[in-house]
């Protein structure tokens, strides 16, 4: 697990975007130019074409018509332009132009039309745009364009039928407190400085309200903490970092259990991690850096281990981060991100986890030898694993693990029963956090 900042945007799952296609009628406003043109009538208007086109490379429409009913030379005048989508969600569009107007009678005036928005309905934008150089600087033209065709592209989609259309995104970062601090402020107190203070068990429900009232008020809805290890030396790989609360399985239980309701209360999801536990890994065994393995006996394991997952868990928290350590006693092949039997087996079946799981980043040193993004990203999601983490900070992995699990559902390589299973817990975790 990375000491470094990430900030993260997570989609469950990528669903493909509505690209629109728009012809219209824009009407002039009582705007005027210097003295040359005057569009001061509502039935003024310029037409743009039926032939309108789209562009899904630069995210853009082309149009082209002429300009009706002024009562000066610009009547007749013909438009060419572009509307570039600046952004487009299921409840606003932002919308950008530029144009220029070839007038009939050979003479070229150059002119640049930059529209904003005003208001969205369900099938129709009305823009303003300003004329803003050129013999006709100042004219004022209002737009209505309306949606005639949809096409398909790669960003959010607002189909009805989508279900993730009035969820929020997931926004996360690493928020656990002490030295790792994405935002500055609370908590501002390690695991380790709140399991050692005089009341551990008020100092850690204060860190989970303020790191939950930080996040929010930073518009994230998910802290991937606390850190439920139980470190077994001092100066190991959590508490080289006093990443632990404790060496004792039951004070990290009741003081993790403390942060995650008192976080969650805050509207903000807590994240267990790193199951089944990073508490023996010395200090140079860093899964960011290169494969690990843990040879810790399977009574340890559940007794020390994963024992404050327990807690965890009947406290509600939301999800569970998994290590990319290699754990002999339940997998001696996989690591435990990759492996159904403890993705499956240990956490989901054994301790009776209901919630979202989510890797650890994706593309950590611990998983070189499990083949390309896309090959982890699926070896992952067959593990069991719902969210699947890309943070470095490169659209590119996201976009290779996205191909991969899309190629995997459609060809079987993922079983569609336990995909959509994983869409469920995902879609309920968006749906309990605040909008």
């Amino acid at each position: 697990m990375r000491v470094i900042g990430r900030l993260l945007l997570v989609l469950a799952i990528a669903l493909p975007a509505t690209w629109i296609v728009a012809v219209g009628v824009a009407s002039g406003d009582s705007g005027f130019g210097p003295a040359v043109l005057y569009c001061n009538h509502w039935d003024d208007d310029m037409r743009l074409s039926p032939g309108a086109t789209q562009n899904p490379t630069n995210q853009s429409v082309s149009a082209h018509g002429k300009l009706f009913g002024c009562n000066k030379a610009g009547g007749g005048a013909t438009f060419n332009g572009t509307l570039s989508m600046g952004s487009a969600t299921c409840s606003s569009l932002s919308m950008s132009g530029s144009a220029t107007f070839d007038w009939t009678n050979g003479s070229h005036s150059a002119a640049f039309l930059n529209f904003q928005q005003q208001s969205l309905e369900p099938n129709k934008v009305v823009v303003n745009g300003t004329i803003t150089s050129g013999a006709y600087q100042g004219l004022i033209i209002r737009s209505e364009l309306r949606f005639t065709q949809v096409y398909q592209g790669s960003g959010p989609n607002c189909s009805p039928q989508n279900p993730l259309r009035s969820s929020p995104l997931l926004l996360m970062t690493d928020q656990e407190g002490g030295l790792v601090r994405r935002l500055p402020g609370a908590p501002v107190l390690s695991e380790k400085q709140i399991g050692e203070s005089a009341g551990p068990a008020a100092q850690a429900t204060a860190a989970g309200t303020g790191a939950g009232q930080n996040l929010a008020g930073a518009g994230l809805n998910v802290n991937l903490a606390p850190v439920l290890d139980v470190y077994r030396t001092a100066g190991n790989f959590d508490d080289q970092f006093q990443r632990s609360y404790s060496m004792n399985p039951q004070t990290v239980a009741d003081l993790g259990a403390d942060f995650i309701t008192a976080q969650q209360a805050t509207e903000v999801a807590a994240t267990a991690k790193h199951f089944p536990g990073l508490g023996t890994a010395t200090s140079d065994q860093n899964t960011d850096q290169r494969p690990v393995t843990l040879t810790v006996p399977l009574t340890a394991l559940r007794t020390i281990d994963e024992y404050p997952y327990q807690a965890a868990i009947a406290a509600g928290v939301k999800l569970v981060l998994v290590s990319w350590a290699i754990y002999p006693a339940l997998d001696p092949v996989r690591p435990a991100g990759l492996s159904p039997t403890i993705v499956g087996g240990e956490l989901r079946q054994r301790l009776g986890f209901t919630g979202v799981t989510i890797t650890d980043a994706l593309e950590a040193g611990a998983l070189q030898p499990f083949g390309t993004i896309g090959q982890r990203a699926t070896l992952a999601a067959q593990a069991g694993m719902d969210l699947i983490l890309c943070s470095a900070q490169q659209a590119s992995e996201g976009d290779q693990a996205k191909i991969a699990l899309e190629n995997g559902y459609q060809d079987g390589t993922l079983g569609q029963a336990a995909f959509q299973a994983a869409l469920h817990r995902v879609l309920a975790l968006k749906s309990s956090l605040a909008k």
